[in-house]
C-alpha cells in the first residue's frame, strides 16, 4: 500500500466517524443542525480525498458535478416549502438509488471482454445487486413522489393481473441473475434485469396506498443505503460500504418503528396497502356540531390544560407559527400546553416534528402517543389541527374498518375536542372519521391558520 492509498483510507475513517457522530446528533432537535453539518463535512472530505485516487483522471467532470449539484441543492433548500418536504425526501431516496444504479452500469461498461470472462462471481453478484436495488429504489421513489405531490392518485393501484405481473418480474430477475453471473460476457442479461427492476419498482409502489407512504419512504431510504453499500463492495470503496450500511440500517430501524406504530407488518404494507373501506367502516352517522371561532375562544380562555394534535392539514395551512403564538397566549393565561405527535402523522417520518421545530416549539412539549393516551382525560381541550386518520376512533371501534387495530391518539376520550379542518371529509386513507360525530367534538371549519389567527385576535383584544 503506497502513501496515497494509506492517506485515502485514513481519511475515509475520519469521514466515517463524522457520519456516525452526525447520525447520533440527528436524534435530537437541539443537536440536529450540528449533526447535519458534521455529516455534510464528512461527505465533502470523502469526495475530495477520493480525487487523490490516481485511477480518476477526469477531474473536470467531477468538479462540474459538484458545482451543478451543490448549486441546485442550495436553490432547492432555500425555495422548497415545508409541505413539500416529504416529496423532496422521496426524490433524495430516488437520486441515491439512481446513483448506485449508474455506478454499477458504468463499472460494468468499463470492463473489457477479457475482464468480464475472468472476473469473480462475487464482483458480478454485487454489481447485479447494486443495479437491482438502485433501479427499484429510483422508480419506486418517483412513484412515491408522485403520490405525495398529487401527480398520481394516492389510492393503491390494484388490479386482477398485478400479482401475476409481480411474480413474472421476480422470476425473470432471478433467472437473469443466474445467467449474468454464469455468463458475464453476455452483458445483455444485466441490461434486461435492470429494465425489469425499474418496471418492478413502479408496480410495487403503485400498489401501495398513499396512507402507507411514510413507511414506504423509510423503506426506500433503507434501500438506497443497501444499494450504496453493494456499490461499495463492487468497486472496493470503503466509505461507500460504511455510509451504505449506516443509511440502510437506520432506514430499516425507522421502517420497523413505523410499522409498529401502525400495528401492521412490513409484508402487509408491501403486499396490500390500505384496502378499500368495507361497508361496516363507512356506516358512520350522526350530527356534526360546527362551533363559531369566538365560542372556541371562550372555551380556550377558561381551559387549564390544552393538548394540540398536529397533522398534514397544519402543514398545508402553514399554521405552525400561528399555533406557536396561540400557545404563548395560553401559557400567559396559566394554561398548560402540550403537543401529541403520532409517528405517522403527516407524509413522512418526523414531519410534524420538523414543522414545529421551525416554529420554535420547545421539544420538551412534544409528547409521543404512548405518553399521551393514558392521561388524555385530564386535558380540558384537545385541538386537532388537520389530523384525521391518526385520531380516528374507527381504529378502536369499527372492526370492519381498514385501519382497525392501528394505534391512534385517543382524543375522543378528552373532555372537549376541537377539530380544525377545511371540511369533514375522510382523511388520506379514505376512511370516515366517527370522531366528528362525537358529543364532545366540535368542528371549526375553514383554513386552520385563519381560524387560529382569529382566536389570537380574540385573546389580544380581551
Amino acid at each position: 500500500m503506497n502513501i496515497i492509498e494509506l492517506t485515502i483510507n485514513l481519511v475515509y475513517v475520519v469521514a466515517a466517524v463524522l457520519f456516525i457522530f452526525g447520525l447520533k446528533l440527528l436524534g435530537h432537535p437541539d443537536s440536529a443542525k450540528r449533526g447535519n453539518l458534521l455529516s455534510a463535512l464528512g461527505m465533502f472530505i470523502a469526495i475530495v480525498v477520493t480525487l487523490l485516487d490516481q485511477d480518476i483522471i477526469q477531474f473536470h467532470w467531477i468538479l462540474a458535478g459538484i458545482l451543478a449539484g451543490g448549486s441546485f441543492g442550495v436553490y432547492k433548500a432555500k425555495t422548497v416549502q415545508m409541505t413539500a418536504m416529504p416529496e423532496m425526501v422521496s426524490l433524495f431516496n430516488g437520486f441515491g438509488g439512481a446513483a448506485s444504479m449508474l455506478v454499477a452500469w458504468a463499472t460494468l461498461s468499463a470492463f473489457t471482454i477479457m475482464q468480464l470472462e475472468q472476473g469473480s462471481p462475487f464482483m458480478f453478484t454485487t454489481l447485479f445487486i447494486t443495479a437491482l436495488i438502485g433501479s427499484i429504489t429510483f422508480t419506486g421513489s418517483i412513484v412515491a413522489w408522485g403520490k405525495l405531490s398529487g401527480h398520481f392518485s394516492s389510492k393503491a393501484l390494484v388490479f386482477k393481473g398485478l400479482r401475476f405481473i409481480s411474480i413474472v418480474h421476480l422470476l425473470g430477475i432471478s433467472a437473469l441473475f443466474v445467467l449474468f453471473v454464469s455468463y458475464p460476457e453476455q452483458i445483455i442479461w444485466f441490461y434486461i434485469a435492470m429494465l425489469l427492476a425499474l418496471s418492478f419498482g413502479v408496480w410495487a409502489t403503485m400498489s401501495i396506498g398513499g396512507a402507507d407512504m411514510p413507511v414506504v419512504i423509510a423503506l426506500l431510504n433503507s434501500y438506497s443505503g443497501v444499494a450504496a453499500c453493494a456499490a461499495g463492495l463492487a468497486i472496493s470503496n470503503v466509505i461507500l460500504i460504511v455510509t451504505g450500511l449506516l443509511v440502510g440500517a437506520s432506514g430499516l430501524i425507522l421502517t420497523q418503528i413505523m410499522c409498529k406504530s401502525m400495528n401492521r407488518s412490513l409484508l402487509n404494507v408491501l403486499l396490500s396497502g390500505f384496502a378499500t373501506p368495507t361497508q361496516d367502516a363507512i356506516q358512520v352517522s350522526g350530527e356534526i356540531k360546527v362551533m363559531p371561532t369566538h365560542d372556541a375562544y371562550y372555551v380556550l380562555e377558561a381551559a387549564q390544560s390544552v393538548l394540540i394534535v398536529p397533522g398534514y392539514g397544519m402543514a398545508v395551512a402553514q399554521a405552525q407559527h400561528a399555533l406557536r403564538e396561540l400557545q404563548e397566549l395560553l401559557e400567559d393565561n396559566n394554561c398548560e400546553v402540550n403537543y401529541a405527535i403520532h409517528p405517522v402523522a403527516g407524509r413522512m417520518p418526523g414531519h410534524m416534528n420538523v414543522l414545529l421545530a421551525e416554529a420554535d416549539v420547545p421539544y420538551e412539549q412534544l409528547l409521543e402517543m404512548d405518553e399521551v393516551n393514558p392521561n388524555i382525560e385530564r386535558y380540558d381541550v384537545v385541538m386537532v389541527i388537520g389530523a384525521n386518520d391518526v385520531v380516528n376512533p374507527a381504529a378502536k371501534e369499527l372492526k370492519g374498518s381498514p385501519i382497525y387495530g392501528m394505534p391512534v391518539i385517543e382524543v375522543y376520550r378528552a373532555k372537549s375536542v376541537f377539530v380544525l379542518k377545511r371540511s369533514a371529509n375522510a382523511g388520506f386513507a379514505g376512511v370516515e372519521n366517527p370522531l366528528f360525530y362525537k358529543n364532545n367534538t366540535s368542528m371549526l371549519l375553514g383554513d386552520a391558520k385563519e381560524t387560529i389567527n382569529t382566536i389570537i385576535k380574540d385573546f389580544s383584544s380581551d
